[in-house]
């Protein structure tokens, strides 16, 4: 990449340099020859090849071309060519491409004092008025000074707001593994009680004789107690909402109720289930949900002119398909990097897929609209 920009920068120094020389020797766009040939060629080419380094100094280029013809002129006359214009150009537009303000500002008056190094030298300007109506020749410089700053702030700004976005999904990454271990931690949570609770009835019931399987069982029921509060010291401290703790972990079962809150925000929803449903791993019900419910939020709040909504969910042989699909006028992804649903947004969804080795895809529709489709192997639950 430095090369190929090292290269242009080397090439349009060529460039600026052949058209000088042609002016020079050849007449070609010559509008008054002041001073020797040799001369105007030397200050015209050294200016040309100080532009090589306009990248890495540039307002030391704009400096030093500035001064190599300022001192031509003062010495010989000052011409009037396009070669005046071409060197000078270049630099001060670098110089409100690369330099930040205030310094870029030293750019735009070392190109007003070599406009007037150049007026005053230049012999055709033997009035005064002379002088004011060579105003307009300082216009070039000026103009390439400012689009050399437009181009400048419209690059801040894009990086800035790239790095807004990237920052934006790293949190919402941040929230949904929070969330994820949140729910990984009521279900598992929940898993391990019931099995030390089993546990301890079974030993209840041996026999005295049955020494041996009375001491597995007080062992399984010891490390399950140990593990489910060692899993609660380490999550507890995510947790920041109580009403959370205290609501179940939703699942594919509450997609009616789920399409029925939708619908009276404003959106009506129907919901269509194909295949032979089966019971799920709770973690993977839970993450079936949130894209559901992730897919119809997006559709509520970004998709502009949506009139209505689907949830088509598969139970195929290989895998779970989800597919949420609106007919608005699009969704803008980035938008939807947040969600207001209390989830994470789409940044926060491919975390979620990614523990199932899924894949979840966010698209404009053929007819219209956007589509939400993912698919969760089933070898992964």
């Amino acid at each position: 990449m430095q090369a190929r920009i090292r290269a242009f920068d080397i090439a349009v120094a060529a460039l600026v340099f052949v058209i000088a020389q042609l002016e020079v020797w050849a007449g070609v766009g010559s509008l008054n020859a002041a001073g020797p040939a040799w001369a105007r060629s030397l200050a015209f080419g050294v200016a040309a090849g100080l532009l090589v380094l306009r990248r890495r100094h540039p307002l030391g280029t704009l400096a030093g071309v500035a001064g190599v013809l300022a001192l031509e002129f003062a010495v010989f006359g000052a011409p009037e060519g396009y070669s005046v214009l071409l060197a000078p150009l270049v630099a001060v537009y670098t110089v409100g491409r690369l330099t930040p303000m205030p310094r870029s500002l030293w750019g735009l008056a070392l190109g007003a004092g070599f406009w007037a190094v150049w007026a005053w030298s230049d012999p055709l300007n033997a009035s005064l008025e002379d002088h004011i109506l060579a105003l307009v020749w300082l216009a070039p410089w000026v103009i390439g000074w400012l689009v050399g700053a437009l181009v400048r702030t419209t690059v801040q700004v894009r990086e800035q707001r790239r790095a807004a976005i990237a920052q934006r999904e790293s949190r919402a990454i941040a929230e949904e593994r929070n969330r994820i271990a949140r729910e990984l931690h009521d279900i598992v949570g929940h898993s391990l009680s019931v099995m030390t609770v089993q546990a301890a009835a079974v030993r209840r019931r041996l026999a005295p004789e049955q020494e041996v399987e009375r001491a597995a069982l007080e062992s399984v029921e010891s490390t399950g107690r140990e593990a489910l509060g060692e899993m609660r010291r380490l999550v507890g401290v995510l947790r920041t909402d109580e009403a959370a703790d205290r609501a179940p972990a939703p699942g594919l079962g509450d997609l009616d109720r789920l399409a029925e809150r939708v619908t009276a925000a404003g959106l009506p929803v129907s919901v269509s289930i194909t295949g032979e449903a089966r019971d799920l791993p709770a973690a993977l019900d839970v993450t079936a949900y949130r894209l559901v419910q992730e897919g119809l939020t997006n559709a509520l709040r970004h998709a502009e002119g949506a009139t209505g909504a689907r949830v088509d969910v598969d139970y195929g042989d290989t895998a779970l398909r989800l597919r949420v699909r609106d007919d608005g006028a699009g969704l803008d992804t980035v938008a939807a990097t947040r969600s207001d649903s209390g989830g994470s947004g789409l940044a926060g969804l491919r975390e979620r897929v990614a523990l199932y080795g899924g894949s979840l895809l966010v698209r404009p529709h053929e007819g219209g609209g956007c589509e939400l489709s993912a698919e969760l192997p089933w070898e992964a639950a």
